[in-house]
């Protein structure tokens, strides 16, 4: 018992010790001292500081002028003092313009957006695949091994849709007519032209090719109804060039054609175009087809004259050659040598309506292209009339 009383006197003794000579205590603490790290003072080199110097003013004199007369004053200024420079600037800012566009405005090349939000057509309303079409018309592709074809065949009445490689991007050749065509009216809508309108031609507008208008002579006058009439049913490449040039050129029509909602068809070149520069889908083409008939799009006059040029094309030897004679056709062919095609509506006798592009490449100048089309549009037809869509 007692050992727990001796330690609380012991730390009684030492607290009472504590604050009795706490002053003498504190006296003998010191605050500690922070060590600071010794700066080294380092002595500048006087050698380097000439070469330095001396390298400043070789660049000042004599690099940085050859550098600005070379580069980057043909660049920004395009001067003619070096003309052996070459510089674009669209290139520049944007590097993919030379292979990936699908616009030009101005002689440059743009990636232009379309009106995806609120484009001024209608898209197709589409429902089921009709694949026992697309099956039939695989099947006869296959023994058209050296054809590589395009098809969209789309009805009115279902929405069902047969869709053969129909996103591609094939050449146009004169189907390109169909929206030179509905440009050409959404101006005359707009009281930018009028079908009483006179053009003379000259011989910046002639082109070879299809149309007679290229055997008349220069101040020939037309009016603009004239030329359209002939653009469709003779496929003039001439009157096509010359409607094209009175609604704004290439460029305005590639706007156009974005506002439309397009997003592959496009005009890189005038016609007769027999390189395929000019381009489009399947699917688009029948897509401007179906607009036709749009109200919020053209006016019923307009599409009362489209349909009236498109009734009476002078060539009969694709689609309409493997339809009935009782059917009714409006359209639009196109013929350069790697490619023949033909889009257009048709109207059977006993009501369907349906709408069929087909694009197809082929050996230059093949007579292959037109069996296949002839073949394939006797197809469509009889599916669509025979089958209870």
């Amino acid at each position: 018992m007692a050992a727990p009383q001796y330690k609380q006197s012991y730390k009684q003794d030492l607290y009472n010790d504590y604050y009795t000579n706490r002053n003498k205590y504190s006296s003998n603490i010191r605050p500690a001292k922070i060590k600071r790290k010794k700066v080294v003072k380092r002595h500048t080199n006087p050698f380097a500081i000439v070469m330095q110097l001396f390298f400043a003013v070789i660049f000042v004199l004599y690099v940085s002028p050859v550098y600005v007369d070379n580069i980057t004053r043909p660049l920004v200024m395009r001067t003619e003092k070096y003309p052996e420079i070459k510089t674009d600037m669209n290139l520049i800012a944007h590097p993919t313009a030379a292979y990936l566009y699908n616009n030009h405005v101005l002689g440059v090349n743009l990636l232009s957006g379309t009106e995806t939000k609120k484009p001024q057509m209608q898209a197709l309303y589409e429902t089921y695949h009709m694949s026992e079409l697309e099956n039939r018309l695989k099947s006869l592709t296959a023994s058209y091994p050296s054809l590589k074809p395009s098809i969209y065949v789309w009805d009115y009445e279902s929405g069902k849709y047969a869709d053969i490689n129909a996103q591609k991007v094939y050449p146009t050749a004169s189907i390109i007519k169909i929206p030179v065509l509905i440009q050409l009216f959404k101006a005359i809508e707009m009281g930018m032209i009028n079908l009483d309108d006179k053009i003379a031609m000259t011989e910046y507008y002639k082109s070879e090719g299809s149309g007679s208008l290229q055997f008349k002579g220069v101040n020939s006058v037309y009016t603009v109804d004239n030329l359209a009439r002939v653009m469709i049913t003779e496929s003039d490449n001439s009157a096509t060039n010359m409607l094209m040039d009175a609604t704004g050129g290439m460029n305005a029509m590639n706007q156009s054609l974005r506002k439309w909602g397009m997003k592959e068809t496009r005009v890189n070149d005038w016609l007769p175009d027999l390189q395929g520069t000019n381009v489009t889908t399947s699917k688009e083409m029948a897509a401007m087809l179906y607009n036709i008939d749009n109200p919020n799009f053209l006016t019923l006059n307009s599409r009362e004259k489209i349909v009236d040029y498109m009734s009476h094309v002078h060539n009969n030897r694709l689609i309409q050659a493997g339809l009935p004679a009782s059917a009714i056709f409006i359209h639009k062919t196109g013929d350069i040598g790697k490619m023949l095609g033909d889009a257009g509506i048709v109207y059977t006798p006993n009501g369907k309506k349906y709408i069929v592009v087909m694009l197809v490449n082929r050996p230059y100048n093949s007579p292959l292209g037109k069996d296949f089309i002839v073949k394939a549009s006797s197809l469509i037809y009889n599916y669509m009339v025979n089958t209870n869509l």
